[in-house]
């Protein structure tokens, strides 16, 4: 349904006989300029995160935080793990019985 026309829509929803929506050449005159608008927004972002230079160093900075923050994660997780045994009472490590 994205692909057809404007007019398709309008005739779909409307019939033939169907009444214009008010003011509607200005919003879709509005919409396609906001549009256009948020492109050339994110084109020039794109422009400038290609044309900044990236150091090694600030690389290895954030590759260091990212290992440094799976590390806390891994922490955290492991100290829930201990925190669950402890409130259970069980080794809830070895599999049950059955």
């Amino acid at each position: 349904m994205h692909n057809d026309s404007i007019e398709t829509l309008l005739l779909r929803h409307y019939s033939n006989a169907g009444p214009t929506p008010p003011a509607m050449e200005q919003r879709i005159v509005a919409s396609v300029r906001l549009e256009a608008q948020e492109l050339r927004r994110q084109e020039r972002i794109a422009r400038n995160w290609r044309s900044r230079p990236v150091s090694r160093r600030s690389i290895i900075k954030l590759v260091t935080l990212g290992s440094a923050g799976l590390g806390v994660v891994s922490i955290g997780l492991e100290g829930l793990h201990a925190l669950e045994s402890a409130l259970v009472g069980q080794d809830t490590t070895q599999p049950a019985v059955s």
